[in-house]
């Protein structure tokens, strides 16, 4: 039944939503203030108005802004340079090629960031479309990403399997007509997500031939 699978990137493949939650809750408790948690998580998936900095201001009258992000810059880059794919992510991707499913990435990024960390991760060649944040008017929720994916990878939307992380994310792929799985990190386990087919804890808990089987049954 199934034909293809697509990825989202951010949080699912590589868990930098996990990196930027710690460096801005750090940023925070520099300030001795707690970090507002909740409103960070429910814009994670997607672009918008929302700043996080935004936030700090709102307690801290007058912050150095250029500063701040020049140093959370540089925490980010040293730490993706050490962080690796989440377990079983590969797995899946050879699995995927072995079964014949056509794989593509759908990602609320851009196509620099999600290309420039695949390409160092050794896992770019893997993929037969990349839609991002470059090819739509509008990302997550909305479903034109997923979308534009099922077309390019020439499979009908309901014949396609999507693995998310986020609410934002995993509401495209249904708005789409896609089979969702979500595979949350540890940040984004804390969300109240929309009804999809199935949850992991990790891709590594179950191989991709039998989850398919769990989702044909």
């Amino acid at each position: 039944m199934y034909k293809a699978v697509i990825f989202d990137f951010d949080g699912l493949i590589f868990d930098t939503e996990s990196v930027h939650t710690a460096i801005y809750q750090e940023m925070f408790e520099s300030h001795h203030l707690e970090f507002p948690f909740e409103e960070w998580i429910q814009n994670i998936g997607t672009q918008s108005d929302f700043s996080i900095y935004d936030l700090l201001e709102k307690e801290i009258k007058q912050i150095d802004r250029a500063q701040l992000k020049k140093m959370n810059k540089e925490k980010l880059e040293t730490r993706l340079n050490l962080l690796k794919v989440r377990p079983g992510v590969e797995d899946y991707l050879k699995e995927a090629q072995e079964m014949n499913l056509k794989i593509g990435l759908a990602s609320s990024s851009s196509y620099k960031w999600v290309s420039d960390h695949l390409n160092r991760l050794g896992l770019l060649h893997y993929f037969e479309c990349i839609k991002t944040s470059d090819d739509v008017a509008e990302v997550k929720p909305n479903p034109e990403l997923y979308l534009l994916a099922a077309k390019e990878l020439g499979v009908e939307p309901r014949y396609c399997i999507a693995f998310e992380d986020s609410a934002n994310g995993s509401l495209a792929a249904k708005r789409a007509g896609v089979t969702c799985v979500i595979v949350p990190n540890e940040t984004t386990k804390h969300l109240t997500f929309p009804e999809v087919e199935y949850r992991l804890d990790s891709m590594a808990d179950c191989k991709l031939g039998d989850l398919v089987g769990k989702l044909t049954d």
